[in-house]
């Protein structure tokens, strides 16, 4: 069976004492909650890593990073490196993210790498891909899914399918307020599992967690898990606010 994740990636948002206020009141909330195969994770900016570990470690609710460097270590002014975040005791790190994509121009071949070194340094990756308004627009959806799909896991050997989690994001919907119908997000988490069966093999298509991310929010997430390819969320907006965090891993745990 496979785990229900709730994640919320910060992005560049939340100072220091923005950061203790929601991890008080999220702590709190979290005593003695039964969790079921609901995972929450909380994926802050790079400098509230170690805080965050601090005052949510061994509770329910994981730390993500949102980035990793592709590379392993040297002469990188800014990057931060997948062993760093490892020695940290983070768990999970957001690969691929379509915002590093367009901003950084990361290509499929960087994200692949980032891929390996998250994995190789005992961490899951959480590997974005999703289309902008103007290939879905186009038609060629599916095209550039399986683009992504191929380029960024070429050669990359997965044996159970807990090694990394997909999350689909369509470009068109993050953050705009717009967002994919379910039966419109479910048709690509279709595509993203049938390419994982014939990839790898059904066992490990079965057991990958493929989340959805864009424009996620406490008024839409049960008809995303109502879906049957559709395994949580990858939360922006909607996860800054402490009340609509947690009324999001209450859906899911009631679901």
């Amino acid at each position: 069976m496979r785990d229900i994740i709730i994640a919320g990636n910060w992005k560049m948002n939340k100072d220091l004492n923005e950061v203790k206020a929601f991890c008080k009141a999220v702590a709190r909330a979290f005593e003695g909650r039964v969790m079921g195969k609901v995972v929450p994770i909380l994926a802050p900016s790079h400098p509230f890593l170690t805080f965050m570990l601090r005052e949510l470690g061994g509770g329910p609710i994981k730390i993500a990073a949102q980035d990793a460097s592709s590379h392993t270590e040297g002469a990188f002014t800014g990057d931060v490196s997948a062993k760093m975040l490892s020695s940290l005791g983070v768990q999970y790190c957001i690969v691929g993210h379509s915002e590093r994509r367009a901003y950084h121009n990361e290509s499929n071949e960087i994200i692949r790498d980032k891929v390996l070194e998250v994995m190789d340094n005992g961490m899951k990756p959480i590997l974005c891909i999703g289309e902008t308004l103007e290939q879905r627009d186009s038609g060629i959806t599916d095209q550039v899914i399986l683009e992504q799909l191929e380029g960024c896991l070429r050669g990359i050997t997965l044996y159970t399918g807990k090694e990394l989690m997909v999350a689909y994001e369509p470009v068109w919907a993050i953050g705009t307020g717009r967002n994919a119908s379910g039966d419109q997000a479910q048709e690509v988490h279709r595509l993203i599992r049938k390419w994982l069966k014939d990839s790898f093999s059904q066992d490990l298509a079965d057991q990958i967690s493929i989340l959805y991310g864009g424009s996620v929010k406490p008024q839409n997430l049960a008809e995303l898990l109502a879906q049957p390819d559709i395994d949580g969320g990858l939360i922006g907006g909607a996860s800054l606010d402490a009340e609509s965090f947690l009324k999001m891993v209450d859906i899911a745990i009631n679901y």
